[in-house]
């Protein structure tokens, strides 16, 4: 069987890691396809190139052209708007959902004015909630490039997903792991998905064996507030569910970009219900203006 990925290190990490768990639940031999991304390739921001989806539709043109038989993307990078030729055939057990900072030292002992990169609105804006008195720099590349410019001096420290950093192996770096209080992450982090086409019934079986129950309803209700919200990876948005088996806890918050008003706020209902959790949660952000701050945003 062919998994689809994409060649940083990152991705064929992510998918290595997948193949294998395949392997050795079913026996099933699985080979890696390295694609090329219009994501990979360009030098534009993330945040101008409408975030979601560049690093996902090249893999999904693959699918669709029978090169491969499944992809695996970070969650977090998959549009939350249902394409219905694809189908998210599993969703493993979630990794740490939290983002850390790479550098000498903790967000709090950075002097004023030092450089932190990071390529995400959502975290910007946290960090300024934080830390008004630092110097964001908009930053892309691969994790590697970024921790790199730390390494040269160009940076103080950069933000990067914790999971990401402990599937590369690159943990050590880290000075500090931010908890949901301080920084929420984007919705679906930490979390991977395993996608094929949806008239592939045979396969969706196979491929469901690694499908984690409080993971999926977890992420589902992240990404419903993200999509009621009508905003997309780049806007500063940011979410967490926790599912124990029974009950399902959310918070979401939006953050204006200066980091001075946030709209946040948090629910809690049945596991089963994800969805509409995750509609609630949104419509009570939008009375309370979150869209006002989301339009700050784009302009």
């Amino acid at each position: 069987m062919r998994l689809g990925t994409r060649k940083s290190l990152m991705a064929t990490t992510q998918s290595q890691m997948v193949a294998d768990l395949y392997t050795e639940r079913t026996g099933q031999a699985i080979e890696l396809v390295g694609i090329t991304t219009f994501g990979d390739v360009t030098k534009a921001h993330l945040a101008q190139l409408g975030g979601t989806g560049v690093f996902v539709s090249a893999l999904r043109d693959k699918l669709v052209e029978g090169e491969v038989d499944f992809a695996v993307h970070s969650l977090k990078d998959l549009p939350t708007k249902q394409d219905d030729r694809f189908v998210l055939a599993a969703l493993p057990r979630r990794h740490d959902h939290r983002d850390a900072l790479v550098g000498t030292a903790k967000l709090a002992d950075l002097p004023a004015g030092a450089k932190v990169g990071t390529g995400s609105p959502r975290r910007i804006a946290m960090l300024r909630a934080l830390r008004p008195d630092l110097e964001y720099v908009p930053i892309r590349g691969n994790a590697d490039t970024r921790i790199g410019k730390v390494h040269s001096g160009e940076l103080d420290a950069v933000i990067l997903a914790s999971a990401g950093l402990t599937r590369i192996g690159r943990q050590a770096e880290v000075a500090q792991i931010f908890e949901v209080e301080e920084l929420l992450p984007a919705p679906g982090q930490g979390s991977l998905a395993v996608e094929c086409l949806a008239e592939r019934t045979d396969l969706i079986e196979f491929l469901s064996v690694l499908d984690c129950a409080q993971t999926r309803n977890a992420v589902v209700a992240e990404r419903t507030v993200l999509n009621a919200l009508e905003a997309g990876c780049s806007a500063p948005v940011g979410a967490f569910a926790l599912d124990d088996g029974h009950t399902l806890n959310i918070t979401a918050a939006v953050v204006a970009i200066d980091g001075t008003r946030a709209v946040r706020k948090s629910a809690a209902g049945s596991s089963s219900d994800a969805a509409r959790l995750g509609r609630l949660l949104a419509a009570q952000m939008l009375a309370e203006g979150a869209d006002r701050l989301m339009g700050e945003h784009s302009h």
